[in-house]
């Protein structure tokens, strides 16, 4: 019992720095509603943020954090990483042919597919801000009996989380069979991704 409090902290926690609209969930949702590569797709996610949660709790989020070097260049590189990104989704938008996926379009490589997921994740300075360094602060705070507990919840959230999305993207197939919404979508996306790297540089 003294172990399932932190474990439910950890969950929420973990859902409430997941569950927002970002670069990454984006990149999850479009691969759900296009039905590809998706088991893929998830598993780099969610076993990402486990291998980040687990560096947090035991205590890298504190290495990390006396050095700004490090943050500034993840900062920088993540920003223009998600620059591009923003461009590809607003070609997309703007470009009949794009919208196309939702009835067998041009099918991405699994490996492209693999490996954006790996750069949205790994590129993605919020990632070590909110995984690493502040549910590892937050762990530590649980003493060595409770954070890897609390550690364990965070990591139940994200791959519920990613699971979810992915695989629950496919309810929204018929609204997305539509070119209109593909435009909508990747104009989106396109905005969520350049505001986000805005943030990054002007924090």
């Amino acid at each position: 019992m003294t172990s399932f409090a932190p474990l439910l902290a950890g969950l929420g926690t973990g859902l409430s720095l997941i569950v927002a609209i970002g670069s990454q969930n984006a990149f999850v949702l479009r691969q759900g509603l296009r039905r590809e590569h998706v088991v893929p797709v998830v598993l780099v996610c969610a076993l990402s943020d486990l291998v980040l949660i687990a560096a947090g709790v035991a205590g890298l989020g504190v290495l990390v954090s006396n050095a700004p070097v490090l943050l500034a260049v993840v900062r920088w590189g993540g920003a223009a990483f998600l620059l591009v990104l923003a461009v590809q989704a607003a070609r997309r938008a703007l470009r009949p042919a794009a919208l196309e996926a939702a009835e067998g379009g041009l099918r991405t490589a699994v490996g492209a597919a693999v490996g954006t997921a790996l750069a949205l994740t790994w590129l993605n300075p919020h990632v070590y801000l909110d995984t690493v360094l502040l549910l590892g602060s937050v762990a530590a705070g649980y003493g060595e009996g409770g954070r890897w507990a609390f550690g364990v919840g965070a990591g139940i959230a994200s791959i519920v989380w990613f699971t979810a999305l992915g695989l629950g993207a496919r309810v929204l197939a018929p609204v997305f069979a539509r070119p209109a919404a593909w435009r909508v979508l990747d104009g989106g996306i396109a905005l969520v991704m350049a505001v986000l790297a805005v943030v990054l540089v002007v924090r």
